[in-house]
């Protein structure tokens, strides 16, 4: 049992995900490792911005926790559980499950001298948005 870092997640949070956790893979050795402490040391990993190998002794070992992490992230398990998260959320705010519209912005510079060619033009700034063409 690992200490009770901040970025860990709580019982209740765990187990609202942990149904999206894939199960052990059939025929080879069960499972030992705390599943609810292998996503807490990912959790670590992130928040914390360490190196896998400097992950503190009271998780499970840093290659257990960087394998899962990166098997969950070729098998799409860190999309469906981001998915899903969102589209619980939103019903839980009583939207529509999936945003019909998203907005994308973008940062908008006044044109320099070296650029050759405009690109666009910002109405609300008032500006030519460029696209530099290097000269090599």
């Amino acid at each position: 049992m690992s200490k009770a870092y901040p970025s860990n997640l709580s019982h209740a949070q765990y187990e609202f995900v942990s149904d999206l956790i894939p199960e052990a893979k059939r025929g080879g050795r069960p499972r030992e490792v705390d599943m609810w402490e292998v996503i807490n040391a990912i959790f670590y990993i992130l928040v914390e911005g360490v190196r896998w190998r400097a992950l503190p002794g009271d998780f499970p070992p840093w290659q257990t926790v960087y394998t899962y992490f990166r098997n969950w992230r070729k098998d799409g398990t860190w999309l469906h559980i981001h998915d899903s998260l969102r589209e619980w959320t939103r019903i839980d705010i009583e939207r529509h499950r999936s945003p019909s519209e998203a907005i994308i912005d973008s940062q908008s510079v006044k044109t320099a001298a070296m650029v050759h060619e405009a690109v666009g033009y910002d109405a609300g700034k008032k500006i030519c948005m460029a696209q530099a063409i290097s000269d090599r």
